[in-house]
């Protein structure tokens, strides 16, 4: 008789714009899903897609209504940007370091921590995971720190995914396009991902075991800011901003994505972000 091979348990702490589909994509292929929000308004909805919801917060300390029970599981993907604040280096790094014993005692093995590319200063360049250094802003320094917390740490082992700037749905251009007065930085080239494909490469990480390691994930295509709004002016018959400030020779970078792509053997839904699906 086939023994029929148990899926891993899976928590998610922060379910939000990305981590709820993700959740409810998770329990669709047929896992076991919990996910945390510090607002109990959503936990009906975690409920109703098959999420068992927790309140969880790190404030910077630990507190939730019963953290070891959310961390029963042998995954732990974590989606929890740093928040907009005076200190946020110190205050990112305190959130994560509180949460580290709970893990220690936790049954949880590997790590899935969300990143961002803003872990890369501007070099004027393609940009690789090896020119993670010196990061402009302090979002990305303290990502960067909590990274390395992470990937030091040797009771679990953890995959970094740095994404960098998150679209799809109701993050569109045509949206964003009736807002904007002018384009800033209009010949820089955008780097851009999907919901869905970020969905899927945590899915393609956790399906295939990929652990230790850290990629970055964006879309291949980078046109130009102009041409990304461009595009988005030409779909809804809306009327492009002139260009604002930053012109051809201010610092740029372009997220390359060939190390995730080779490792996973990953191909795009959404290569292009000149061409969104409806």
């Amino acid at each position: 008789m086939q023994v029929r091979q148990m899926k891993e348990r899976i928590s998610i702490l922060g379910c939000g714009w990305l981590g709820l589909p993700l959740g409810r994509y998770l329990v669709e292929q047929g896992f076991s899903v919990r996910g945390s929000s510090t607002d109990s308004d959503k936990f009906e909805e975690l409920r109703q897609s098959g999420i068992t919801p927790f309140r969880i917060a790190l404030e910077p300390e630990l507190t939730g209504d019963d953290v070891s029970e959310f961390l029963q599981s042998d995954i732990l993907i974590i989606n929890i940007p740093p928040q907009r604040r005076q200190g946020i280096v110190d205050y990112h790094q305190a959130q994560f370091a509180a949460l580290l014993p709970a893990l220690r005692q936790s049954s949880v093995s590997k790590v899935v921590f969300v990143s961002s590319t803003s872990v890369y200063p501007a070099l004027n360049r393609k940009v690789t995971e090896r020119d993670a250094h010196n990061p402009e802003s302090p979002s990305g320094r303290a990502l960067l720190a909590v990274e390395e917390m992470f990937s030091r740490e040797a009771s679990f082992r953890t995959t970094v995914l740095r994404f960098c700037g998150l679209i799809g749905y109701d993050r569109n251009p045509v949206k964003i396009l009736g807002r904007l007065s002018s384009i800033g930085n209009a010949h820089q080239p955008v780097n851009l991902v999907h919901r869905d494909d970020c969905i899927r490469i945590i899915c393609e990480v956790i399906r295939q075991g990929v652990w230790g390691k850290v990629f970055n994930a964006c879309s291949p295509g980078h046109p130009s800011r102009r041409a990304y709004y461009g595009e988005a002016a030409k779909l809804s018959g809306q009327t492009l901003p002139p260009d604002g400030e930053g012109g051809k020779d201010d610092p740029f970078k372009i997220i390359d994505s060939t190390c995730l792509e080779e490792a996973l053997g990953y191909r795009f839904l959404v290569p292009d972000p000149l061409h969104l699906p409806s």
